[in-house]
């Protein structure tokens, strides 16, 4: 049965358009994407399928090219297709930073930070400066490393600090094995990142850790 002829509110366009995007599951999104199945299936059958196929959305949103174009009914202009929207996607979580307090929108924040870094299948090192307003002045990724590590050099982030004329950053890296939980060398990293910055007066706001998990905030857990 094709999906027009489904019940109105069982069509994840219609389902989308009356409760909104966070209703529908994956299968349903994906299919939207989608647009169209292939002979015998439906949109939401094929999304279905690839689901099954990668094993999760986010497997689908990382894949490279050649990984994605196996996916059946997959090719390269739907590649560029949401290439281009997860673009957009962490313009926009930018964008909203860069308009406001950042500390009033923390849960932008994440997204954004998780957006820049989780699907990196190395270490990257990075953070958020700000001015004395808590305005974004930029993001940069600092340093990279390996699958379970990356060397960190407190002098190097001070001098940029100081030529950005930041008052307070947040320092972010990824865990590629998706646990965000830190590791005694973040602990200490991040200690020796605060203490060079406090010389020169630049406050250290947070270090996130991203993860598959929701990622680990450690001013919130009272490691700052």
């Amino acid at each position: 049965m094709a999906i027009t002829d489904w019940p109105a509110d069982e069509r994840p366009r219609e389902k989308l358009l009356k409760q909104g995007a966070i209703a529908l599951s994956d299968a349903e999104l994906l299919a939207i994407f989608l647009r169209t199945g292939v002979p015998g299936k439906t949109a939401v059958d094929l999304a279905r399928d690839l689901l099954s196929e990668f094993g999760s959305l986010r497997t689908i949103l990382k894949a490279d090219l050649t990984a994605f174009c196996k996916g059946e009914g997959l090719g390269p202009a739907k590649f560029t297709q949401l290439q281009a929207v997860l673009e957009m996607s962490r313009r926009n979580l930018q964008e909203k930073m860069a308009k406001g307090d950042i500390l009033s929108s923390p849960d932008d924040t994440r997204r954004f930070l998780a957006a820049s870094l989780r699907d990196y299948d190395h270490e990257v090192f990075a953070a958020l400066f700000l001015d004395n307003r808590h305005q974004v002045i930029c993001f940069r990724e600092l340093f990279t490393g390996t699958i379970d590590g990356a060397s960190v050099y407190p002098r190097e982030v001070v001098k940029l600090a100081l030529q950005l004329n930041a008052a307070a950053i947040i320092f972010t890296h990824n865990h590629p094995s998706g646990i965000s939980k830190p590791s005694e060398s973040d602990k200490a990293i991040t200690k020796r990142l605060k203490d060079a910055l406090a010389m020169v007066d630049v406050r250290v706001l947070d270090h996130f850790i991203v993860g598959d998990d929701g990622g680990y905030s450690f001013a919130e857990h009272g490691l700052l």
